[in-house]
């Protein structure tokens, strides 16, 4: 969903499961320091934690809905996960 954003620091490699991508920064000066810190989990994570708390702190309001919507979210992909498991268990993963 993201890859429109990062297309321009990193460059694709190969599928790396369901719906992820392997992508790697490009070589370029200031677009590989961007390419590094758009693939990296962690780095991720970081940035996404910094912009919620500082949203928290200036648009409680707007950021309380946002986070609400990203806490359905996970939710749901979190059934997707189990429904999955539970069907490969049941029918032997064919």
């Amino acid at each position: 969903m993201t890859s429109p954003l990062r297309s321009p620091f990193t460059r694709y490699v190969s599928p790396q499961g369901p719906a992820e991508l392997h992508e790697e920064a490009q070589p370029d000066g200031g677009k590989e320091t961007v390419g590094d810190l758009a693939t990296c989990p962690f780095c991720t994570s970081v940035w996404v934690t910094s912009t919620l708390t500082a949203g928290q702190l200036l648009w409680p309001r707007a950021t309380r809905t946002a986070m609400g919507a990203l806490t359905a979210l996970a939710g749901a992909d979190a059934l997707q996960l189990a429904y999955s498991a539970l069907m490969d268990k049941t029918t032997g993963g064919q």
